[in-house]
C-alpha cells in the first residue's frame, strides 16, 4: 500500500502516550474531542488503526492550535521522544500532513504552545529545539537517545 508507512507506526505506543497526556473528563468536565490537541491526535490514531494511511487530509490545518489547556510537561516530553523514534527520517520526502508529523505537532501545542518547523529529521528537530527551548530539548533528547531503535 503506497500510502502506508514503510516500517509502519506503533499505534499502540502512540495511543498509550495520548492516554497519558489526556487530561480526561474528570479534569476537563467534558471531552472536547477534536477541539482539543490530544483529542484531535487520538482521532487521528483511531482512524489510522482502522485504515493505516500515512497522510491525514488537511491534518496540519485541523490541529486546534488555540487549545490552551495545561498538560503535564513530562508526559508530553516522553510522547515527543516516542513519536520522534517513530519518524522515518524521510528528510526531503517529508510531508506536513504525515500522521507522525501531525501528532508531533499536537504534542508541541501542548508543550510549547505553538507549532514548530520539522524538516524530516529527528536530529535536526532536536537541534532546533535546543536553540529555542534548551531545558525541554535536553529532556526530550535524553529520553530519545535511551529508547530502543526501531
Amino acid at each position: 500500500m503506497a500510502n502506508e508507512h514503510k516500517k509502519g507506526l506503533n499505534a499502540d505506543l502512540v495511543w498509550e502516550d495520548l492516554g497519558n497526556c489526556c487530561k480526561s473528563e474528570a479534569s476537563c468536565g467534558q471531552c472536547q474531542g477534536e477541539a482539543c490537541t490530544i483529542g484531535f491526535a487520538k482521532q487521528c490514531i483511531e482512524n489510522y488503526r482502522k485504515e493505516p494511511k500515512k497522510e491525514i487530509p488537511d491534518g496540519m490545518e485541523r490541529i486546534p492550535v488555540s487549545d490552551f489547556k495545561v498538560f503535564e510537561e513530562e508526559d508530553l516530553e516522553i510522547a515527543i521522544a516516542h513519536i520522534l523514534k517513530e519518524c522515518k527520517d524521510c528528510k526531503e520526502d517529508h510531508t506536513e500532513n504525515c500522521i507522525i508529523n501531525v501528532i508531533r505537532n499536537c504534542y508541541e501545542v501542548g508543550l510549547f504552545g505553538d507549532l514548530h518547523p520539522y524538516e524530516g529529521s529527528a536530529l535536526q528537530y532536536l537541534m532546533y529545539l535546543q536553540s529555542s527551548f534548551p531545558e525541554k530539548a535536553r529532556k526530550i533528547a535524553d529520553i530519545y537517545k535511551n529508547l530502543p531503535t526501531n
